[in-house]
């Protein structure tokens, strides 16, 4: 079975490759799609957003395809970024510069008080309209100053509680054994198993 990631982030193409590494898949990358212009993520939800990229690559491609819509949620700030966090203070902004601004606007804030939670929906589509959604979510408290090298985004400032470590600190089998990504995505495996199967 050939499956299109639909996703431009190179971060998000090593997990879901690893995470779905034990199913009998071929995948694509975007950059197998000529011509192909992303839609606008203009959607107000997850949902919305990752549904609209998983439709579209499947569409052009012909194939079934795999995309993500994934955003952090500070209690904090009325659960801002949300679903706008690829596109928080600008298109232009550095996931560095993101963080930073988190990290200034709750400055001085108790670690009681700095709850979070990361959201995820991935979205399975065919080349025929179907389409399938999962959601999966990982809380935790938002660090004080940055911390780890590893994964992207707002990893650096997502502390997880029963680690006690930052998302970024995390072995990358780690974290995609426990993430908002891999438990969404986990949910998915039954349908792409069954897929494969069919394709075989």
């Amino acid at each position: 079975m050939q499956l299109v990631l639909a996703t431009a982030n190179a971060g998000k193409l090593q997990e879901i490759m690893a995470i779905l590494s034990d199913l009998r898949i071929s995948f694509l990358s975007l950059a197998s799609l000529h011509g192909y212009i992303p839609p606008v993520e203009s959607g107000a939800t997850y949902a919305e957003n990752a549904g609209a990229k998983a439709k579209a690559v499947a569409e052009i491609s012909g194939c079934w395809a795999l995309a993500d819509d994934s955003g952090l949620e500070v209690e904090a700030l009325g659960g801002q970024p949300g679903a706008h966090s690829g596109r928080y203070l600008g298109l232009t902004v550095t996931d560095q510069e993101r963080n930073q601004r988190i990290l200034e606007l709750l400055g001085g804030m108790p670690l009681p008080r700095r709850g979070a939670r990361f959201q995820c929906v991935v979205a399975v589509a065919g080349p025929g309209g179907e389409l399938s959604l999962s959601h999966g979510s990982c809380h935790g408290t938002i660090a004080e100053v940055p911390c780890g090298n590893g994964g992207f985004g707002y990893d650096p400032i997502f502390i997880v509680p029963d680690l006690g470590v930052t998302m970024a600190s995390l072995p990358p089998d780690v974290k995609n054994r426990i993430s908002h990504r891999a438990r969404a995505i986990e949910k998915t495996k039954p349908l792409l198993q069954r897929l494969s199967l069919a394709a075989a």
